[in-house]
Parts: C-alpha cells; sequence; structure tokens
C-alpha cells in the first residue's frame, strides 16, 4: 500500500530564510513529493527548568534552533508562489496561542493565496511559556481554547453573514472573507484521549507523531473502530541525522535514509494515509537537504511506499486534496468511550 509523502521545509537558521525556503521548496514539487510543512515555534526561554522544559516534560532542554523559526504562515505563502500542485501544511500550529478569529482568517488566506492546498495541522501546544506571552486563555483551559478555535473556524469559513459568541470576545454578524476553496483538511496533533475524542466527536484526522510506527498502527484501527468510520491519519515523522545505526540499537525515526524508509513501509501497510518527514532538521544546508530529498523519495519509490511517477491524478488542478478526500467541518458525533 502506497501513502503520501511529505518534507519539513528549512524555515529555522542557519538556512537562509529568503533564499532557501523558495528553492527547497520548488525542488521537493519537481521530486514529486506530496506536501510541504512548517511548524510554529514562538519563543524558547531561557529558563528549562521543570514546567519550562520541551514538549512539557519536565527539565528537558529545547531544541537549539527552536529560538529562531520562522512564522508557518508566511513560510508556507513563501513555498505557495514557487510551487503549483504540492499541498502546503501547518505541523503543527498551537490554535490557542493565537486569536480564534484571526487565525481561521489567516488560515483561510493561505488557502485561496495557494489555490486551495492548505493541510490544517493543529494542536493544544505544551508550553506554559509561549501561552504566558501571548494566549488569550490560560494555559490550564487550552483544551477550552481549542475547541473554540475548531467552532470559529466553522462558522468563519462558512457562508456570510457569520456571528460567534465566545467566551472572551463577541463576533456580531459579518461578512469575513476570503473563504476557503473548498474543505480545509484538520488534522489534530497528539494521541492523548481528549484528542481522540475531539478526533472521533468532530471527525477529524489525527497527526500523531514521536509514537512507534507499529504502535501508530495499532492505534489508528482502534480509533478507526471506535469512530465507525475511516479516520484519516497523517504522521509525523520526527528525523534529525542521516547516519546508519546497528539493526539491533535502531529506534524507530532514527538511522539512515534507507532506514527510516522502513519506518515508512511499516506505515504505509498500516493504512496511515500520509506522512511527512523533518528532513531539515538532518542537515544545515540547502544542497544537502535537496540531495537528501532525492535519496528519500527514490528509496521511498522502489519499496513502494510511494507509486513510481505518481501523476497525482484525481487531484484538483492546483494540487491540493481532492474534495471527496478533504476533512469537510461536520457536526459532533455522540462521544466515544474513550
Amino acid at each position: 500500500m502506497s501513502i503520501k509523502l511529505g518534507v519539513s521545509l528549512p524555515q529555522a537558521a542557519p538556512y537562509r530564510l529568503a533564499a532557501d525556503v523558495p528553492v527547497f521548496a520548488a525542488a521537493a514539487e519537481r521530486i514529486g513529493y506530496d506536501s510541504l510543512w512548517a511548524l510554529e515555534r514562538l519563543l524558547a526561554p531561557v529558563d528549562q527548568s521543570g514546567e519550562h522544559g520541551a514538549y512539557g516534560i519536565p527539565d528537558l532542554p529545547w531544541p537549539d534552533y527552536y529560538d529562531r523559526v520562522s512564522d508557518p504562515l508566511v513560510t508556507l505563502a513563501q513555498a505557495a508562489a514557487v510551487t503549483s500542485r504540492i499541498a502546503l501544511g501547518t505541523g503543527l500550529i498551537p490554535a490557542p496561542l493565537h486569536h480564534p478569529v484571526w487565525l481561521a482568517k489567516g488560515l483561510a488566506s493561505l488557502d485561496v493565496a495557494s489555490g486551495g492546498r492548505l493541510i490544517a495541522g493543529i494542536g493544544s501546544g505544551w508550553s506554559p511559556d509561549e501561552y504566558a506571552a501571548v494566549a488569550p486563555r490560560p494555559f490550564r483551559e487550552r483544551g477550552k481554547a481549542l475547541d473554540e478555535f475548531l467552532d470559529v473556524a466553522g462558522v468563519i469559513w462558512g457562508p456570510d453573514p457569520v456571528s460567534y459568541q465566545g467566551s472572551v470576545f463577541e463576533l456580531a454578524p459579518s461578512r469575513v472573507g476570503p473563504k476557503p476553496v473548498g474543505a480545509i483538511p484538520i488534522f489534530l496533533g497528539g494521541a492523548t484521549p481528549p484528542v481522540l475524542r475531539r478526533v472521533v466527536r468532530r471527525r477529524l484526522g489525527w497527526l500523531p507523531n514521536v509514537i512507534p510506527p507499529d504502535l501508530i498502527v495499532r492505534m489508528l484501527g482502534e480509533i478507526r473502530e471506535q469512530a465507525g468510520f475511516a479516520v484519516q491519519c497523517l504522521v509525523q515523522v520526527n528525523y534529525s541525522g542521516t547516519v546508519e545505526v546497528a539493526t539491533s540499537r535502531r529506534s524507530p525515526y532514527t538511522g539512515s535514509l534507507a532506514q527510516i524508509t522502513e519506518d515508512l513501509v511499516t506505515l504505509a501497510d498500516g493504512g496511515v494515509d500520509h506522512a511527512y518527514v523533518t528532513l531539515s532538521d538532518a542537515v544545515t544546508d540547502v544542497r544537502a537537504l535537496i540531495d537528501a530529498a532525492e535519496k528519500l523519495h527514490e528509496y521511498a519509490v522502489n519499496a513502494g511506499v510511494v507509486p513510481r511517477g505518481r501523476d497525482l491524478a484525481g487531484q484538483i488542478p492546483n494540487g491540493g486534496p481532492t474534495r471527496e478526500q478533504s476533512l469537510e467541518f461536520r457536526p459532533w458525533l455522540p462521544t466515544s468511550s474513550w
């Protein structure tokens, strides 16, 4: 079974934002990738002790480059300007860090600017420092804030006039544009019970990371059985090095490009729909990045993960997901048993 395959954009130093993002975006489309990805990271606190540790893990140091990550919507707009068919994904944007109306409008604007190619990877965030700096709601209310964004997006992206009564703001009946080209696919990041409940209730996609591929496959089967529909799964493959590792000592998503292709095979065979590799974390030069992208794609083609000579038949002309594949924003389903 094959999957769609994407790669991350070079959006942090030592890459050169003005030059390297468009160069790599155009190269990735030429190579045959299905998607390009940009993350959001607002800041990196000086104090990384205790609750300030990375990923919510006490005392865990933050990756060095997190203090120089460019804005994801700006980065994806750069990529949109030099490509025509490759999908553009946010992986991830912590929605509660933003005013929901502004974020919904920004995502819709990027979708229109790219001709309907946006995939919205959304999360709740894990940094209390980022929340303290900009979030409309406190860190302890991040779940409610995420739900509010999803509700607001469903309203803003719908027909005018729109209105919404929020907990801390009010949108009076208004006309708000531009509207997305079609249904923007939304994928929720994480693997906690609240995340999985939202995926099922709102009929959204699931975007796990860090989790070993065999566990993702098992969880995906359980989620789909619980949901009663084919939940779409898009995996972020966190990859930070290209050196081969002895098979007996290899952890998932580590080793050479050939070795992580084995992980992609496991994901594809297990029913995952789409995966993207954070290849820009593994090298630090755009020429090396393009070379690695070419090799990874070749490995994936040879392994049957990506069809050889994929012509993207069935996609809309500008290269976004088909409307049949897009995840429409639908009413809530009954609460699951998770």
